[in-house]
């Protein structure tokens, strides 16, 4: 019989239609093509992409030439721009502004066939760091709330190049999807005392049955209201609200973390195309009753999950997700991939 079951933070329903229950073998998964020919984010090809912001490379290379390992450019298509002033302005009964934000791509390797879990735990900590340092810089600007991090893998993914790269945005306002979460977070602070975030790493630590994998620092675990098949959540152990505030050991774990649950995601799931989104905590600026108690209770985290169902009516119109594996099924294949 399927069964309901509710994300603990947002409220939010997930069916879990275990008539339709699905293993890795049922889903119909196509590996991304891997065209590498006229790719602007290769090593070579430095002037087709805009000029760089930040990069790791070689000392005695110049910026906008080869020998780097991270890049990073401004998104050539940005959603959002860097000049210019907000406006806020009212339209009759409707409020308006201006795009103004920030929107850059960091480029993960040089090499065009070497995807996130392939790359080497050095190279991933820097990639880490990368989202860290841009963070850093763009909370400088007092006209942007949020920043966003994010990876698309794949083009059922929303990835328009397949050269293993993730995206950050910073925008204006706090995004309604994360006020959500802050507002679900502190609801249960209030009501309990304690950080819901870490009451779930309590819980799955304490049973295991939708752990994936853990380390020192982190932990990775099946959602028991997953809204996909195999989606994961990964959190630190330590509380505290901002990406940001990583510490250099913690980048190691976090790449040891990625490395581990990406690869058996890809051995499982034969290389399956997915989005990976970093959930911090907005910029806070000095205001009055703003945001004062997110140091208490959110705790920063990682969603990652495959693109192996299509989203459609009954979604978008009842706001359940229907998921036709479960979760403690999903994490026991994982734990049993090897790698």
């Amino acid at each position: 019989m399927p069964e309901l079951r509710k994300d603990p933070v947002l409220g939010r329903w997930v069916i879990v239609s275990t008539e339709r229950g699905k293993r890795p073998s049922d889903f119909n998964i196509e590996p991304e093509a891997t065209e590498k020919k006229g790719c602007p984010f290769c090593e070579g090809s430095e002037d087709k992409t805009p000029p760089e912001i930040f990069a790791f490379r070689d000392p005695n290379s110049k910026p906008n030439t080869p020998n780097w390992e991270v890049r990073v450019v401004s998104n050539k298509f940005p959603v959002l721009r860097v000049e210019g002033d907000l406006e806020k302005q009212g339209v009759g009964m409707y409020d308006r502004m201006n795009g103004i934000g920030a929107h850059e791509v960091i480029i993960e390797t040089p090499d065009h066939f070497k995807k996130m879990e392939m790359l080497p735990i050095d190279s991933l900590v820097k990639v880490l760091e990368t989202y860290k340092i841009r963070s850093l810089d763009l909370m400088n600007d007092a006209r942007f709330r949020y920043i966003l991090i994010f990876k698309n893998e794949g083009i059922a993914a929303g990835a328009t190049l397949s050269h293993s790269h993730s995206q950050l945005i910073a925008t204006p306002v706090t995004p309604k999807r994360v006020k959500e979460e802050l507002d679900g977070a502190k609801e249960y602070f209030q009501y309990k005392d304690r950080c819901v975030f870490c009451d779930m790493i309590r819980e799955e630590m304490q049973h295991k049955i939708r752990v994936v994998y853990e380390n020192k620092d982190f932990i990775a675990y099946c959602p028991f209201a997953s809204r996909f098949p195999f989606e994961l959540s990964i959190l630190p152990k330590r509380h505290y609200p901002d990406y940001h505030n990583i510490q250099p050991n913690e980048l190691v774990s976090l790449a040891d973390m990625l490395k581990v649950t990406l690869t058996k995601l890809s051995k499982a799931l034969n290389k399956p195309q997915y989005n990976f989104i970093v959930h911090t905590a907005p910029v806070r600026r000095p205001r009055s009753g703003y945001w004062t108690t997110i140091d208490y209770d959110f705790h920063w985290h990682i969603e990652l999950m495959p693109r192996l169902t299509k989203v459609a009516g009954f979604e978008w119109g009842t706001g359940f997700y229907i998921n036709p594996t479960v979760p403690e099924e999903a994490a026991k294949f994982l734990q049993e991939t090897k790698i």
